[in-house]
């Protein structure tokens, strides 16, 4: 009798789970980037405004609200020849506590020749007890271009919440010209507040981001080391393979945005998102 519960629960949690897919592409027409195909599937949705530069803007909206354990999320993007699209977020995306399985979010990132492609989400906020698998899978041409952010909290220190525990698995691949120039898995899991206080891991930061600029070289990392007087935060710099990285790590998420936005900001050249001056 406990078994037949126990499976009619597991049943009825399954069935509940947020599942959501957005796969697009863009292509150039004219001088002029244009959407291409599109599907949307579940409670993840993407739209187009009015263009802030001369390429295309895409903005993803989870109407699901944020992402709970068991939670699946797809998102496939490709780039045509010479086209240009920049993609951001509503809003912050909360990872919330789970009870059963691991939240899964899967990017699929693709740049044909001459094109750009600037990922640029807004950040995703861990709450306590949050289980998340992510996996950003990126494809690039040998003379296209990138510009990727990605910026993780460890809970809401304004609201004085703090992530203690939970799993944060972060799997990143880089192909350029088909060779594969970047493969990292980051892994926090159990005492994860107990491990971010740690000098060799956060040193009591409460957020971190990276920032991913291909092409990249130490003439880049020259201009943007320019800035370094203004960080708030804790900034490292690196290039090689042809691309270059910035980490990021902070006590404030605040602080960390900040340092985030001027570092893009002179890696590109371009405005940002309007929806990351709010």
């Amino acid at each position: 009798m406990r078994t037949d519960i126990t499976s009619a629960a597991s049943a009825i949690f399954a069935a509940n789970r947020a599942r959501g897919a957005v796969a697009f592409d863009v292509h150039l027409e004219d001088g002029v980037t244009r959407r291409r195909q599109l599907h949307e599937s579940g409670s993840l949705r993407v739209r187009f405004p009015s263009p802030e530069t001369d390429g295309l803007s895409a903005v993803f909206v989870n109407t699901a609200g944020g992402i709970a354990g068991g939670d699946r999320f797809d998102i496939d993007i490709a780039t045509g020849e010479g086209s240009r699209l920049a993609v951001t977020t509503a809003a912050a995306e909360k990872i919330y506590r789970a009870v059963g399985p691991a939240a899964q979010v899967n990017i699929a990132l693709q740049a044909a020749a001459a094109s750009h492609l600037a990922w640029l989400p807004q950040e995703t906020i861990l709450f306590d007890g949050a289980r998340v698998l992510r996996r950003i899978d990126i494809d690039l041409a040998e003379s296209a271009s990138l510009l990727l952010c990605e910026i993780v909290v460890f809970g809401r220190a304004a609201m004085g919440e703090r992530m203690l525990h939970g799993e944060f698995i972060d799997r990143w691949r880089m192909r350029r010209g088909g060779r594969l120039v970047l493969a990292e898995t980051v892994r926090l899991d159990g005492d994860i507040g107990e491990k971010l206080t740690k000098p060799a891991i956060a040193k009591g930061g409460v957020a971190v981001g990276t920032a991913l600029i291909v092409p990249g070289d130490e003439a880049l990392l020259q201009r943007i080391r320019e800035l370094s007087e203004s960080f708030g935060g804790e900034v490292g710099m690196s290039a090689w393979n042809g691309f270059a990285m910035a980490r990021f790590c902070a006590q404030d998420a605040g602080r960390l945005r900040a340092d985030m936005m001027a570092v893009l900001g002179r890696a590109s050249g371009s405005a940002l998102p309007r929806l990351w001056l709010n």
